[in-house]
């Protein structure tokens, strides 16, 4: 199942952008805080007539039986690839379930590439190994989305580490970012101030890099290390240039994009830049946004994306010393319909999130909803666009998590209830699971099923249903 990864010209690039990473137009989102939230009950639900797709309920999981969501009436879903299943080769899927997106495979077959956000010691595959330490990489499934049933499942890239999020790419690859720096070249202070607070390997390898996954096979395990060594979270690719935008997950974070000097081909190297708001140096839009202006930009190159003495504001600091502009924790990214989507999980006033757009075309970024507080959306993580325009919100939040919608009217609604509490009736996991997150989420290439994952215990969930009567 290994498979090189391949060279394509740029009318083949253009050619396959399309449904996977596309949505219908998202540009009539005119930004709103408090006066989207109509529609949302405290219950997490609608009024009814708004917007949505009603109150939500317990709905039965058709693998377990098991009440493990809460969902509209009308949607249905089944759950595949739980830690500890059995892979192709025998060994057991490994948890923390995070980043993932979806494919087309032969006929109605599906591919899934999922991130493992594991920090412990220790591979879970022999190859393709990156460091024979690290514990995360990705694993891909196949899904039958005419029968809704899961076919297989196998290790696509092993030996990384923290692999959070990543992004689908136009010529149908998945990009997998590592969430630390640790590894060879950590400035020592910075190791030891985390061994303080967590059990860290000794990693053979430097970590903190993208790594590049096929759908039909599996990755190569070498970084690109022209994309940088930071706290990677996400990246969304214009399917017009070719541009890897990468966002990073740290309390003060930048925005960066990656020019490739071959378009589809990131292992021909390129140069890293971080977004600056051309007329505001060093701006800081962590609070004291107003929703809906677009703020040009600009932006300043990373003279040194690899550096070889390394702590989370390596690259960071040479982007504000350049202008560059900070944020408030970035996570998801996503492409949509000629613009990017940028999730700030702690953003805004409320410290509970935000939502940005930015246009690359006008080079220009705004603000699109901050939420008002944590009964509205709290801590957003990743998201996708849906094939219907609207954007799918992770929640990663200090209470019971939801999958929230966000119309392009500026509307948000709850759409799925994190409900997974278990005594043992799968792979002898136990324990209420209801506060912690969702992440992942990604939809079938016609639209039919959105994929999501519950990171802890490590779920991975296909919901289907009537998704032409509302707006996801």
């Amino acid at each position: 199942m290994h498979a090189k990864l391949p060279r394509v010209d740029r009318r083949t690039f253009l050619s396959l952008a399309g449904a996977a990473i596309g949505a219908a137009p998202f540009h009539a989102l005119a930004g709103r805080t408090a006066a989207a939230t109509r529609g949302q009950s405290s219950a997490g639900g609608r009024i009814p007539g708004e917007v949505g797709y009603g109150p939500l309920q317990p709905v039965r999981d058709e693998t377990t039986g098991l009440p493990l969501l809460h969902l509209p009436t009308g949607f249905r879903y089944l759950t595949f690839g739980w830690t500890g299943d059995p892979l192709a080769d025998g060994r057991a899927t490994p948890g923390a379930h995070d980043g993932m997106a979806a494919f087309a495979g032969a006929g109605s077959r599906v591919r899934l590439v999922r991130n493992h956000e594991v920090r412990s010691r220790g591979a879970f595959a022999d190859r393709p190994l990156y460091d024979a330490v690290g514990g995360g990489g990705t694993t891909t499934i196949e899904f039958d989305a005419a029968t809704g049933t899961m076919v297989e499942a196998w290790t696509s890239l092993a030996g990384t580490a923290v692999n959070c999020a990543g992004g689908p790419t136009p010529w149908g690859s998945w990009l997998t970012c590592e969430e630390t720096v640790l590894g060879p070249g950590a400035e020592p202070s910075f190791l030891e101030s985390l061994r303080q607070r967590f059990a860290i390997p000794d990693y053979e390898r430097p970590h903190g890099y993208v790594f590049e996954v096929p759908a039909d096979g599996a990755g190569s395990a070498e970084p690109y290390r022209a994309m940088g060594r930071f706290v990677h979270e996400a990246v969304s690719i214009d399917p017009a240039t070719g541009i890897v935008y990468e966002t990073e997950d740290q309390g003060t974070s930048g925005f960066y994009r990656f020019l490739p000097n071959e378009a589809g081909v990131l292992s021909a190297g390129g140069r890293l830049e971080m977004l600056r708001i051309a007329d505001t140096p060093r701006a800081d839009l962590r609070t004291g946004q107003s929703a809906g202006i677009w703020r040009p930009l600009s932006w300043t190159p990373i003279d040194d994306p690899d550096p070889a003495a390394v702590d989370e504001g390596s690259v960071f600091g040479q982007g504000v010393a350049g202008g560059g502009a900070a944020f408030a924790r970035l996570e998801g990214t996503w492409y949509g319909d000629g613009r990017i989507y940028i999730v700030s999980t702690t953003g805004g006033e409320a410290g509970a999130g935000q939502i940005w757009e930015y246009d690359p075309s006008g080079e220009r970024v705004r603000l699109i909803f901050e939420s008002p507080g944590k009964d509205v959306l709290d801590m957003p993580d990743n998201l996708c666009v849906s094939p219907r325009g609207g954007l799918v919100l992770c929640e990663d939040g200090d209470a019971d998590n939801f999958v929230r919608g966000l119309t392009v009217d500026g509307s948000i609604f709850s759409f799925a209830r994190n409900n997974v509490v278990l005594d043992g009736e799968r792979n002898g996991i136990s324990g209420d699971f209801r506060a912690r997150e969702f992440a992942g989420a990604t939809y079938s290439p016609d639209g039919r099923w959105l994929f999501f994952n519950a990171q802890t215990p490590g779920i991975t969930f296909a919901v289907t249903g009537p998704w032409a009567d509302g707006p996801l």
